[in-house]
């Protein structure tokens, strides 16, 4: 009898599954979904809220769990699972930064959890992630925060980056952990401490019952690192920082615009499309 050994795709998002137009391409759909059809244990392991990753969940035919807000949040969408989990942070931390938006030169706060989403303003420029415009039920305050949040998201004037971080980590440093979003943007995400990307993909593989050296990751950006460093082979995008790619197993011969992850599957796992 010839035993299949369980083996674990995890696929960021941004910058890796996405192409630059924030989409999945016909052959990335095509060689992930054949990759499952070929026993292959797909997920989707991303800092994105799952209001904004749901879709390409979707798109790409899945039923596995997926990871959001880098490991804060274990979902299987659109339904209820009672293996489900969630790190959340005291919602006394939003009150004390709304507090302080000013001096700390904050111009956009937003708290999200799985089914919440809250902010004391639109954004003009939202980056495909926040809305420009809010519902009445979306206006963040101490009255409307009724819960403790999954994840804060700040929008900092960029010369006040740096005393916002040191605020935070003085004030919470032992609650939560502050990470600066990668690119031009000066966005900082506030989450709890000591949770990160690599704690969903150890989720994921005690949930299959898959051994570290059996799970594939790929990732770009520096919040994808825990993940490629606890998976048994870490794959960096062609397009990846070099932190990243100093780090990774290997690094795709294509970028996440060329189709970098269907092609590394293809080539070096010999998934085979259309079979």
């Amino acid at each position: 009898m010839i035993t299949i050994t369980k083996k674990l795709i995890a696929l960021d998002l941004d910058g890796t599954t996405l192409n630059n137009d924030s989409q999945i391409s016909a052959k990335t759909a095509e060689t992930i979904q054949a990759a499952a059809d070929q026993g292959y244990i797909v997920s989707i392991v991303t800092g994105r809220p799952n209001r904004l990753s749901e879709n390409f969940y979707d798109d790409l035919k899945l039923t596995t769990p997926m990871i959001n807000f880098n490991g804060n949040l274990g979902i299987l969408p659109h339904q209820a699972w009672n293996r489900e989990y969630q790190y959340t942070i005291d919602k006394e931390i939003v009150t004390e930064l709304l507090a302080k938006s000013k001096p700390l030169g904050l111009s956009l706060v937003a708290v999200e959890g799985r089914n919440m989403f809250l902010a004391n303003q639109g954004l003009s420029s939202g980056f495909g992630f926040f809305p420009s415009t809010l519902t009445t039920n979306q206006i963040l305050s101490n009255k409307s925060l009724k819960e403790n949040p999954i994840s804060i998201t700040v929008q900092v004037k960029p010369e006040l980056k740096q005393g916002l971080i040191d605020f935070v980590e003085q004030q919470f440093g032992d609650e939560v952990e502050v990470s600066p979003w990668g690119g031009p943007n000066p966005i900082v995400e506030i989450a709890t401490k000591g949770v990160h990307k690599s704690t969903g993909l150890k989720f994921l593989a005690d949930y299959y019952g898959i051994l570290q050296k059996d799970i594939i990751a790929f990732g770009d950006e520096g919040n994808d690192l825990t993940m490629m460093q606890y998976a048994g082979t870490g794959v960096a995008m062609k397009n990846a920082i070099a932190k990243i790619k100093g780090l990774a197993d290997e690094v795709t011969d294509f970028t996440n615009d060329e189709d970098g992850v269907a092609r590394y599957l293809q080539d070096r796992l010999d998934i085979a499309v259309g079979a």
